[in-house]
């Protein structure tokens, strides 16, 4: 797999993946983390429901909303990885609605995560189909805020902390 489109500046893996490898997470050369696949709060799988695909790998997509409008996102799930397809047009740091694309609930909301000034908040996709509270993936709702994390056994896995030059 290309690295090409990893922001390893930004990534951090801890290492905790060696002791035990998350469901739904592929770690490839201890440095590309890949998410291959992602439930729903009613644990409807997020990965491959399209056929965009990011280095050969399937998207997880979210359905998001901004006031009137609403649509899919495909995100790429390799972590570190910025690209996304679908509705991208939201100008940087506009607070989103994050959705599940198949039952249509609101992700989530996590404990508040503070590791910048942002007002961004994090939501929950679960690296299980059992909804497993300590496996899960940890999503901003700030577009062009690319803080993210993996959490494998409540264990911070990968985390990845950059933002547009315009936040």
């Amino acid at each position: 797999m290309s690295r090409k489109h990893v922001d390893e500046e930004h990534l951090n893996i801890t290492g905790r993946h060696r002791h035990s490898q998350p469901p739904g997470v592929a770690v490839e050369d201890d440095v590309i983390v890949v998410i291959t696949q992602a439930f729903g709060p009613k644990g409807d799988n997020l990965v491959g429901l399209s056929d965009v695909t990011f280095d050969e790998h399937p998207a997880v997509t979210l359905k998001v909303r901004h006031g009137d409008r609403e649509g899919l996102v495909h995100l790429s799930p390799i972590h570190g990885d910025k690209r996304k397809e679908g509705m991208t047009d939201f100008p940087v740091g506009t607070k989103l609605e994050l959705l599940c694309p198949v039952s249509g609930e609101k992700l989530p909301q996590l404990e508040e995560i503070r590791d910048d000034d942002s007002n961004a908040s994090y939501y929950a996709i679960w690296l299980s189909p059992k909804l497993d509270q300590g496996a899960y993936v940890a999503i901003s709702d700030v577009w062009g805020h690319y803080h993210s994390r993996i959490v494998e056994d409540d264990e911070l896995i990968s985390h990845w902390t950059a933002q547009h030059s315009e936040l």
